[in-house]
């Protein structure tokens, strides 16, 4: 898939407010400072098109940029620790949950993961959330530039092996990134515009 525009649309915490458009939309989520902005600019090759920081919990709406004009972006506030107040914070997790269970238009959400750690309880439990959910999902491993290829597949089989001891069936389907050199960029774009010819042809 070739990303031809990418336009924000819309911040807000509310999510009967998100887009009225019948479009898929593809969250991207992952604990705080894993990594996203730079993902979802190094994905749509627009170097400002998410706001990066070096400080956790920048995000904190969810955020829709429309892509190709048939399909959404959806930048998610991450989980877990952010300098934000406790009553900030149980507000927009509190929207996070209702953006998963009512949002109709939702393709698939990728959980972004660091590759560099081993697997994380705060990440274990919201992958099992989405599972017991229902929610689509894939893994996204991210800054895999920070690490060597075997260190990155004994960490993936860790991954693997924690979520089998968790009462997982198997592994979802996962990726591994970087948005310094666009590792994985092809393939995620190709899944989603995979993803979306099957939705459109249901239309």
């Amino acid at each position: 898939m070739k990303i031809t525009s990418a336009e924000f649309i819309i911040s807000n915490s509310d999510v009967s407010k998100c887009p009225k458009e019948p479009l898929p939309e593809y969250a991207f989520i992952g604990r705080s400072n894993v990594g996203k902005s730079s993902l979802i600019n190094m994905l749509t090759g627009r170097n400002s098109l998410a706001k990066t920081s070096g400080r956790p919990g920048k995000t904190q709406l969810i955020n829709h940029f429309k892509i190709n004009s048939n399909w959404f972006l959806v930048d998610l506030p991450g989980y877990g620790y952010a300098r934000v107040s406790k009553k900030t914070k149980e507000t927009f997790q509190k929207f996070i949950t209702d953006y998963f269970e009512q949002r109709d238009q939702l393709a698939c959400a990728f959980v972004l993961v660091d590759i560099r750690l081993e697997a994380l309880k705060i990440d274990l439990e919201f992958i099992t959330y989405l599972g017991e959910s229902g929610v689509p999902f894939c893994i996204v491993f991210t800054k895999a530039d920070k690490i060597s290829k075997g260190k990155a597949g004994q960490h993936v089989a860790a991954y693997k092996k924690a979520l089998l001891a968790n009462n997982w069936e198997e592994m979802p389907p996962y990726f591994i990134t970087s948005s310094t050199d666009g590792t994985g960029r092809e393939k995620l774009l190709e899944f989603i515009d995979e993803v979306n010819k099957q939705i459109f042809k249901q239309l």
